[in-house]
């Protein structure tokens, strides 16, 4: 299960990818680098326990625990000061990010109520993919009677494609819903 989708890149994207683009080399093809998850959380100064729930909820849908990101200036009209937590992140890399990136693609997103795809312009400029999600309800490893707040998250999907082009037919090879428009 947890090599699903790594196992359809090498046998099945790839070819596609090189048939598609006319690399001559296989290591021009583009693959997923990293997943990072991030959710910012602005309540974390005056709240902590809402930085606690999030960072449980999150080690529950990464498998990973996350880091707390601090705030690097003080920002008198937030009400912030340097050093205080503002959020919380993880950076999946290869199996956890393959597993990450199954379960996301084939239970989550489908989960989203009247879900038609996800924008197709959501691209860099370079090939990396950012995704915003409203609310953590839709991963299947939240309880929803577990949970305080609904809180969204932001979801990068960096790639080695060179061009926002080869990183959606690498995502769309992926399984990744693209709506069409």
């Amino acid at each position: 299960m947890t090599d699903q989708l790594k196992t359809l890149y090498k046998e099945t994207v790839v070819p596609k990818l090189i048939d598609q683009f006319k690399y001559t080399n296989i290591h021009q093809v583009p693959k997923v680098v990293k997943v990072t998850v991030n959710r910012g959380l602005g309540e974390a100064s005056q709240n902590a326990k809402a930085l606690e729930s999030s960072l449980s909820e999150l080690a529950l849908v990464t498998g990973q625990r996350p880091v707390v990101t601090r705030a690097k200036k003080a920002i008198a009209g937030f009400k912030i000061r340097q050093g205080m937590p503002v959020g919380i992140m993880v950076t999946l890399r290869s199996d956890r990010m393959y597993a990450f990136l199954n379960r996301l693609i084939n239970l989550a997103l489908p989960r989203i109520r009247d879900f038609r795809g996800i924008s197709p312009k959501s691209f860099d400029g370079r090939g990396n993919y950012t995704l915003g999600l409203r609310e953590q309800l839709i991963f299947p490893e939240i309880d929803y009677d577990g949970i305080d707040q609904i809180r969204g998250m932001d979801i990068t999907i960096v790639t080695t494609a060179n061009t926002d082009e080869e990183g959606r037919a690498l995502l769309k090879a992926l399984g990744m819903p693209f709506r069409d428009n």
